[in-house]
Protein backbone atom coordinates (compact mmCIF):
# COMPACT_ATOMS: atom_id res chain seq x y z
CA UNK A 1 0.00 0.00 0.00
CA UNK A 2 1.27 3.47 -0.85
CA UNK A 3 2.34 5.68 2.02
CA UNK A 4 0.07 8.56 2.97
CA UNK A 5 0.96 11.96 1.52
CA UNK A 6 -0.41 13.70 4.61
CA UNK A 7 1.54 14.77 7.66
CA UNK A 8 0.73 12.69 10.77
CA UNK A 9 -0.43 15.79 12.65
CA UNK A 10 -3.11 16.57 10.05
CA UNK A 11 -4.35 13.14 9.06
CA UNK A 12 -7.33 13.01 11.45
CA UNK A 13 -8.56 16.31 10.05
CA UNK A 14 -8.10 14.94 6.53
CA UNK A 15 -10.13 11.85 7.41
CA UNK A 16 -12.93 13.98 8.85
CA UNK A 17 -12.90 16.26 5.82
CA UNK A 18 -13.21 13.20 3.59
CA UNK A 19 -16.27 12.02 5.49
CA UNK A 20 -17.86 15.46 5.17
CA UNK A 21 -17.14 15.59 1.43
CA UNK A 22 -18.79 12.18 0.98
CA UNK A 23 -21.81 13.07 3.13
CA UNK A 24 -23.76 15.77 1.31
CA UNK A 25 -27.32 16.34 2.43
CA UNK A 26 -29.58 19.16 1.27
CA UNK A 27 -32.80 19.22 3.34
CA UNK A 28 -34.60 21.28 0.68
CA UNK A 29 -34.17 18.42 -1.81
CA UNK A 30 -35.99 16.03 0.50
CA UNK A 31 -39.34 15.56 2.20
CA UNK A 32 -39.90 14.33 5.71
CA UNK A 33 -41.56 10.95 5.30
CA UNK A 34 -44.08 10.23 8.05
CA UNK A 35 -46.38 7.46 9.20
CA UNK A 36 -49.11 8.25 11.72
CA UNK A 37 -47.55 11.67 12.28
CA UNK A 38 -44.05 10.34 13.11
CA UNK A 39 -41.04 10.81 10.84
CA UNK A 40 -39.60 7.56 9.52
CA UNK A 41 -37.48 8.85 6.66
CA UNK A 42 -36.04 11.58 4.45
CA UNK A 43 -37.43 10.95 0.98
CA UNK A 44 -35.77 12.59 -2.03
CA UNK A 45 -38.30 14.81 -3.80
CA UNK A 46 -37.56 13.09 -7.11
CA UNK A 47 -38.46 9.74 -5.51
CA UNK A 48 -41.64 11.21 -4.10
CA UNK A 49 -42.60 12.12 -7.67
CA UNK A 50 -42.27 8.42 -8.57
CA UNK A 51 -44.48 7.34 -5.67
CA UNK A 52 -47.13 9.95 -6.39
CA UNK A 53 -47.83 8.13 -9.64
CA UNK A 54 -48.94 5.12 -7.61
CA UNK A 55 -52.46 5.62 -6.19
CA UNK A 56 -52.65 5.68 -2.40
CA UNK A 57 -48.92 5.60 -1.79
CA UNK A 58 -48.33 9.18 -0.60
CA UNK A 59 -50.50 11.79 1.05
CA UNK A 60 -49.86 15.36 2.07
CA UNK A 61 -48.27 16.04 5.43
CA UNK A 62 -49.83 18.20 8.14
CA UNK A 63 -50.68 21.75 7.02
CA UNK A 64 -48.00 23.11 9.34
CA UNK A 65 -45.38 20.94 7.60
CA UNK A 66 -45.37 21.71 3.87
CA UNK A 67 -42.15 19.73 3.41
CA UNK A 68 -43.63 16.49 4.73
CA UNK A 69 -45.54 13.63 3.14
CA UNK A 70 -47.42 10.71 4.65
CA UNK A 71 -46.68 7.16 3.57
CA UNK A 72 -49.75 5.02 2.82
CA UNK A 73 -52.26 7.39 4.46
CA UNK A 74 -55.19 5.03 3.97
CA UNK A 75 -53.46 2.05 5.61
CA UNK A 76 -53.87 1.81 9.36
CA UNK A 77 -52.32 -1.52 10.35
CA UNK A 78 -48.89 -3.14 10.27
CA UNK A 79 -50.21 -5.86 7.97
CA UNK A 80 -51.80 -3.60 5.35
CA UNK A 81 -48.83 -1.25 5.22
CA UNK A 82 -46.39 -4.15 4.92
CA UNK A 83 -48.40 -5.76 2.13
CA UNK A 84 -48.53 -2.48 0.19
CA UNK A 85 -44.79 -1.94 0.64
CA UNK A 86 -44.04 -5.47 -0.53
CA UNK A 87 -45.87 -4.70 -3.77
CA UNK A 88 -44.14 -1.33 -4.05
CA UNK A 89 -40.68 -2.84 -3.60
CA UNK A 90 -41.30 -5.25 -6.49
CA UNK A 91 -42.57 -2.41 -8.67
CA UNK A 92 -39.45 -0.36 -7.90
CA UNK A 93 -37.24 -3.35 -8.70
CA UNK A 94 -39.01 -4.01 -12.00
CA UNK A 95 -38.69 -0.33 -12.94
CA UNK A 96 -34.96 -0.31 -12.18
CA UNK A 97 -35.24 2.08 -9.24
CA UNK A 98 -33.70 -0.37 -6.73
CA UNK A 99 -31.08 -3.08 -6.96
CA UNK A 100 -29.37 -5.62 -4.75
CA UNK A 101 -32.54 -7.45 -3.67
CA UNK A 102 -31.83 -9.03 -0.27
CA UNK A 103 -34.97 -10.96 0.79
CA UNK A 104 -34.50 -9.26 4.15
CA UNK A 105 -37.05 -7.05 5.89
CA UNK A 106 -36.24 -3.70 7.49
CA UNK A 107 -38.53 -1.91 9.91
CA UNK A 108 -40.42 1.26 9.03
CA UNK A 109 -40.07 3.04 12.36
CA UNK A 110 -39.14 6.37 13.97
CA UNK A 111 -36.72 4.69 16.42
CA UNK A 112 -35.19 1.31 17.17
CA UNK A 113 -37.13 1.00 20.42
CA UNK A 114 -40.45 2.05 18.85
CA UNK A 115 -42.95 -0.46 17.44
CA UNK A 116 -42.59 -0.75 13.68
CA UNK A 117 -45.36 0.66 11.50
CA UNK A 118 -44.50 -1.85 8.75
CA UNK A 119 -41.66 -3.81 7.18
CA UNK A 120 -40.15 -3.43 3.72
CA UNK A 121 -37.60 -5.22 1.59
CA UNK A 122 -34.16 -3.92 2.51
CA UNK A 123 -33.31 -3.01 -1.09
CA UNK A 124 -36.07 -0.38 -1.10
CA UNK A 125 -35.20 1.27 2.24
CA UNK A 126 -32.72 3.81 0.87
CA UNK A 127 -34.93 4.68 -2.10
CA UNK A 128 -37.57 5.67 0.45
CA UNK A 129 -34.95 7.33 2.66
CA UNK A 130 -36.02 5.28 5.69
CA UNK A 131 -34.26 5.39 9.03
CA UNK A 132 -32.28 2.15 9.29
CA UNK A 133 -30.00 0.57 11.88
CA UNK A 134 -26.69 -1.29 11.75
CA UNK A 135 -24.09 -2.87 14.01
CA UNK A 136 -20.37 -2.34 13.31
CA UNK A 137 -17.45 -3.86 15.17
CA UNK A 138 -13.78 -2.97 15.44
CA UNK A 139 -11.67 -6.10 15.77
CA UNK A 140 -8.88 -5.20 18.22
CA UNK A 141 -5.87 -7.51 18.50
CA UNK A 142 -5.06 -8.21 22.14
CA UNK A 143 -1.81 -6.72 23.38
CA UNK A 144 -1.08 -4.87 20.14
CA UNK A 145 -1.76 -1.48 18.56
CA UNK A 146 -3.41 -3.23 15.64
CA UNK A 147 -6.81 -4.20 14.28
CA UNK A 148 -8.43 -6.46 11.72
CA UNK A 149 -10.41 -4.85 8.90
CA UNK A 150 -12.23 -6.36 5.93
CA UNK A 151 -12.67 -5.46 2.28
CA UNK A 152 -16.12 -5.76 0.78
CA UNK A 153 -16.67 -8.16 -2.09
CA UNK A 154 -16.77 -6.66 -5.57
CA UNK A 155 -20.18 -8.29 -5.97
CA UNK A 156 -21.76 -6.17 -3.21
CA UNK A 157 -24.45 -3.81 -4.49
CA UNK A 158 -23.34 -1.05 -2.09
CA UNK A 159 -19.72 0.14 -1.80
CA UNK A 160 -18.17 -2.84 -3.62
CA UNK A 161 -14.46 -3.37 -3.02
CA UNK A 162 -14.19 -0.76 -0.27
CA UNK A 163 -12.62 -1.32 3.12
CA UNK A 164 -14.98 -1.89 6.03
CA UNK A 165 -14.95 -2.74 9.71
CA UNK A 166 -14.07 -6.31 10.56
CA UNK A 167 -17.79 -6.98 11.02
CA UNK A 168 -20.70 -4.80 9.90
CA UNK A 169 -24.29 -5.54 9.14
CA UNK A 170 -27.71 -3.99 8.74
CA UNK A 171 -30.27 -4.74 11.42
CA UNK A 172 -33.37 -6.57 10.18
CA UNK A 173 -36.77 -6.05 11.73
CA UNK A 174 -37.05 -7.70 15.14
CA UNK A 175 -33.31 -7.93 15.73
CA UNK A 176 -31.20 -6.36 18.49
CA UNK A 177 -27.82 -4.62 17.92
CA UNK A 178 -25.79 -7.29 19.73
CA UNK A 179 -27.85 -10.13 18.24
CA UNK A 180 -27.20 -8.70 14.78
CA UNK A 181 -23.50 -8.40 15.55
CA UNK A 182 -23.15 -11.96 16.79
CA UNK A 183 -24.80 -13.30 13.64
CA UNK A 184 -22.62 -11.15 11.36
CA UNK A 185 -19.48 -12.12 13.30
CA UNK A 186 -20.01 -15.76 12.41
CA UNK A 187 -20.94 -15.11 8.78
CA UNK A 188 -18.32 -12.51 7.91
CA UNK A 189 -15.31 -13.45 10.01
CA UNK A 190 -15.87 -16.87 11.58
CA UNK A 191 -15.97 -15.46 15.12
CA UNK A 192 -17.82 -17.93 17.38
CA UNK A 193 -20.86 -16.66 19.30
CA UNK A 194 -19.28 -17.05 22.75
CA UNK A 195 -16.42 -14.75 21.72
CA UNK A 196 -18.61 -12.33 19.72
CA UNK A 197 -20.89 -11.94 22.74
CA UNK A 198 -18.04 -10.25 24.62
CA UNK A 199 -18.07 -7.25 22.28
CA UNK A 200 -18.20 -3.99 24.22
CA UNK A 201 -20.70 -1.32 23.13
CA UNK A 202 -19.42 2.21 22.57
CA UNK A 203 -22.47 4.24 21.62
CA UNK A 204 -24.26 5.15 18.42
CA UNK A 205 -23.40 7.43 15.52
CA UNK A 206 -25.88 8.90 13.06
CA UNK A 207 -25.20 8.92 9.33
CA UNK A 208 -27.36 11.15 7.11
CA UNK A 209 -26.22 11.59 3.53
CA UNK A 210 -27.35 11.54 -0.06
CA UNK A 211 -26.26 8.46 -2.00
CA UNK A 212 -27.02 7.19 -5.52
CA UNK A 213 -29.76 4.90 -4.16
CA UNK A 214 -31.48 7.72 -2.29
CA UNK A 215 -30.64 8.50 1.32
CA UNK A 216 -28.59 6.71 3.95
CA UNK A 217 -30.13 7.71 7.26
CA UNK A 218 -28.70 5.20 9.67
CA UNK A 219 -28.05 4.78 13.36
CA UNK A 220 -24.83 2.77 13.63
CA UNK A 221 -24.17 0.89 16.88
CA UNK A 222 -20.45 0.75 17.64
CA UNK A 223 -18.74 -2.25 19.24
CA UNK A 224 -15.14 -3.19 20.00
CA UNK A 225 -14.07 -6.80 20.38
CA UNK A 226 -10.66 -7.85 21.66
CA UNK A 227 -9.44 -10.85 19.67
CA UNK A 228 -6.69 -13.33 20.57
CA UNK A 229 -3.35 -12.53 18.87
CA UNK A 230 -3.48 -15.80 16.93
CA UNK A 231 -7.05 -15.35 15.69
CA UNK A 232 -7.38 -15.17 11.89
CA UNK A 233 -10.79 -14.19 10.42
CA UNK A 234 -12.43 -16.50 7.89
CA UNK A 235 -15.33 -15.32 5.75
CA UNK A 236 -18.28 -17.71 5.44
CA UNK A 237 -20.89 -15.86 3.37
CA UNK A 238 -18.90 -14.63 0.35
CA UNK A 239 -19.47 -10.95 1.18
CA UNK A 240 -15.85 -10.27 2.21
CA UNK A 241 -13.05 -10.27 -0.34
CA UNK A 242 -10.20 -10.23 2.19
CA UNK A 243 -9.23 -9.48 5.77
CA UNK A 244 -6.21 -7.42 6.72
CA UNK A 245 -4.30 -7.10 9.98
CA UNK A 246 -3.28 -3.46 10.14
CA UNK A 247 -1.62 -0.88 12.39
CA UNK A 248 -3.10 2.58 13.06
CA UNK A 249 -0.83 4.54 10.71
CA UNK A 250 -1.61 2.39 7.69
CA UNK A 251 -5.28 2.32 8.63
CA UNK A 252 -5.46 6.10 8.84
CA UNK A 253 -3.85 6.30 5.40
CA UNK A 254 -6.62 4.09 3.96
CA UNK A 255 -9.24 6.29 5.59
CA UNK A 256 -7.58 9.50 4.39
CA UNK A 257 -7.57 8.10 0.84
CA UNK A 258 -11.36 7.58 1.17
CA UNK A 259 -10.93 3.87 0.46
CA UNK A 260 -13.09 2.89 3.47
CA UNK A 261 -16.85 3.30 3.61
CA UNK A 262 -18.18 6.40 5.34
CA UNK A 263 -19.85 4.57 8.20
CA UNK A 264 -16.86 2.29 8.78
CA UNK A 265 -14.55 5.32 8.73
CA UNK A 266 -16.58 6.96 11.49
CA UNK A 267 -16.64 3.78 13.58
CA UNK A 268 -12.91 3.18 13.10
CA UNK A 269 -11.95 6.75 13.88
CA UNK A 270 -14.03 6.55 17.06
CA UNK A 271 -11.99 3.66 18.44
CA UNK A 272 -8.63 5.03 17.29
CA UNK A 273 -9.28 8.29 19.13
CA UNK A 274 -10.68 6.56 22.22
CA UNK A 275 -7.56 4.40 22.44
CA UNK A 276 -5.13 7.22 21.77
CA UNK A 277 -3.97 5.56 18.56
CA UNK A 278 -4.01 8.74 16.46
CA UNK A 279 -1.07 11.11 16.08
CA UNK A 280 -3.47 14.01 16.58
CA UNK A 281 -7.09 13.99 17.63
CA UNK A 282 -8.41 17.58 17.57
CA UNK A 283 -11.95 18.19 18.78
CA UNK A 284 -14.67 17.33 16.25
Amino acid sequence: MAESLFQPSEIVSVVRAGVTARSPFEPAAHLRLAVAGQQVGWMPRVHADVLRRIPGMLGDGPPAEPDAVTLLPACTTFETRSAALATLARQLLDAGHVRGWRNELFAVTPALAAPAFAVVERAAARFLGLLTFASHMNGIIAGERAMWISRRSESKSVDPGMWDNLVAGGMPHGSHPLETLIRECDEESGIPPDLAGRAAPHGVIEVLREIPEGVQWEHVYIYDLTLPPDFVPVNRDGEVAEHRRIEPGALLAIMADRAMTVDATLVTLDTLIRRGWTPSAPPA
